[in-house]
């Protein structure tokens, strides 16, 4: 998941808290100095008790900070070739994806239907994007959310635009949504469709109709996804190819172009 925020992206909790940002850090020898600085804030944007609790147990996560001081041990973005793009993600080549997006859909085609009638974002999009972030579900991460948000807001590349997000994440343990303990990607990435903590808040829906938003509900998350694309400028009906409206748009999700040019790629071809 989902990988791009806007800088301009608070959370309404702290739009009415004008707390300076904590000090940024590149080594981490200061990481207790950076979360002391960060509990200051905490209180201020009403994250209570649970939440802050969090934030004192929280751990640097060495894979976070691997893939921040060292941006190129992220490889899977060097493929520029959709094809070979999805297979390097993927882990297998470019049709086996493009075949497990079509048999995703052809096992929920009501609920890729109503999620499409809904918001205006094809199925084979969603599904796509869902392929590429867990499998389908299959592997929803092994860093433990707050860790990896704290760690992320912390690191001076990604410092302070990613405060919010890990304000998020410490809110949802607040507000029971998830524990310390809930797993995700290495920047705090959450549940099907690898959220952002403060995107999930901004955009989380109920797509099931429990009465309740859940990151690791597939339903849910799906329906979130196509929510965010819709309430950023997505024009139902409309092609989504590079060149597109739809296609700006999807930069909201991620603002790799290698990345988006390769779901587009799957989709187009799983319809």
């Amino acid at each position: 998941m989902i990988k791009n925020v806007f800088a301009s992206l608070v959370l309404a909790s702290a739009l009415a808290a004008p707390v300076s940002a904590a000090t940024c850090i590149t080594s981490k020898g200061n990481w207790n100095a950076y979360k002391n600085q960060f509990a200051s804030q905490l209180a201020a944007n009403g994250i209570g008790q649970r939440g802050q609790q969090a934030l004192a147990g929280a751990k640097l996560s060495n894979i976070t900070w691997k893939f921040e001081s060292n941006p190129s041990t992220q490889t899977g973005t060097l493929a520029a070739d959709p094809a070979r793009f999805l297979a390097k993600r993927s882990g297998s080549t470019a049709q086996a994806f493009i075949n497990g997006v079509k048999n995703r859909m052809a096992r929920n085609p009501n609920t890729f239907a109503s999620i499409e009638q809904r918001f205006g974002v094809p199925g084979s999009l969603l599904a796509s994007i869902w392929g590429l972030e867990t499998s389908w579900g299959g592997y929803l991460g092994g860093t433990r959310i707050v860790d990896g948000a704290v760690t992320l807001a912390s690191y001076c590349r990604r410092h302070p635009r990613f405060e919010s997000h890990a304000l998020a994440a410490l809110e949802m343990v607040d507000r029971g949504m998830i524990s310390t303990s809930t797993k995700g990607g290495p920047s705090g990435e959450l549940g099907h469709m690898q959220f952002l903590a403060g995107n999930w808040l901004r955009y989380g829906v109920d797509g099931n109709g429990d009465g309740r938003a859940d990151p690791y509900n597939a339903v849910d998350a799906l329906a979130s996804a196509a929510n965010m694309l819709s309430r950023n400028g997505w024009r139902k009906g409309q092609p989504f190819g590079p060149g597109s409206q739809n296609f700006n748009v999807l930069s909201v999700w991620n603002d790799s172009g290698n990345y988006l040019r390769a779901i587009v790629y799957a989709a187009e071809r799983a319809k």
